[in-house]
């Protein structure tokens, strides 16, 4: 008897711990039920959320002047705003005119060039113009200036010859005014070169031009002076002491005029080339 009443204490004590066990599994399962009905409602709740801060108009309406828009707040209800008088933007002073045009205004009225530096040429200032030079001006004018350089070997119109007369007698300035605005087939170096540097490339001009056509009275006492043709021959080049011959390929623009010279060995082109207008044919004779 003793053994059965353990039978049915243990019986007992099993089936109370199978409705513990029952409750305790439906309890978890209505839990994850409702903690599966609040993720929606929480995703939808932050849904609105970042809806509503989307919809604000701080970020979108701000209180700033767009370029080419109205204003309501000036009177005149224009968004840019005219500048103000007797003002300058910084770096655009330019209170020296010729170091920034190349020209001064003549007594006529007109815009004249000048053989003048607006600031002293050092050798410093020299070796940038070489520097300059070399860059942007050989390959149409040639290391030497007389507008053989390499493109015009390859069919384009030939450069300047910076040697001839007509360039020999350009002040100073127009090299700057050039390099500036363009001349003819040459477009402007404005936005390569700044203005010291064009006045450093014109000063360089001025001291190739001279190089070129120097004599050896323009040599100081003492110093030696060897002829090109020897230096060449040493070099194992002779060639580089021949007169410069234009290509095949070369487009030239006007007849070589013998009257500008030959400076640096290379063609002239005239400044204004003469327009020759055949005669008109007279008029027939009516017949009587």
């Amino acid at each position: 008897m003793k053994f059965g009443r353990l039978n049915t204490n243990d019986g007992g004590s099993t089936n109370g711990r199978g409705s513990q066990f029952s409750e305790s599994q439906n309890r978890d399962t209505s839990e994850n039920s409702v903690q599966a009905l609040r993720r929606p409602a929480v995703i939808a709740g932050l849904a609105v959320l970042l809806l509503m801060a989307g919809c604000r108009q701080d970020m979108q309406d701000q209180p700033k002047i767009i370029s080419q828009r109205g204003s309501e707040f000036f009177a005149d209800h224009r968004g840019a705003r005219p500048q103000v008088m007797n003002t300058v933007a910084r770096g655009q002073l330019h209170e020296d005119s010729y170091f920034y045009t190349g020209v001064i205004q003549g007594a006529d009225g007109y815009r004249e060039e000048k053989n003048e530096m607006p600031f002293p040429v050092t050798q410093e200032v020299l070796k940038r113009g070489q520097e300059r030079f070399n860059i942007y001006c050989t390959p149409c004018h040639s290391r030497v200036g007389n507008g053989l350089g390499e493109i015009v070997q390859r069919g384009y119109k030939p450069a300047a010859n910076l040697h001839d007369q007509v360039r020999l007698s350009q002040p100073i300035s127009h090299y700057f005014y050039v390099m500036t605005h363009g001349y003819g087939a040459m477009p402007d170096y404005s936005a390569q070169l700044t203005p010291i540097d064009r006045w450093a490339v014109a000063a360089y001009v001025r001291a190739l031009q001279l190089s070129q056509a120097a004599k050896v009275e323009d040599v100081p006492s003492g110093a030696q002076v060897r002829s090109l043709k020897e230096i060449a021959a040493e070099n194992g080049h002779p060639e580089f002491a021949e007169p410069w011959t234009l290509p095949t390929t070369a487009i030239q623009a006007y007849p070589h005029d013998v009257k500008q010279g030959n400076p640096a060995l290379a063609p002239a082109n005239p400044a204004d080339p003469t327009i020759k207008i055949p005669l008109s044919k007279p008029a027939p004779t009516a017949a009587k």
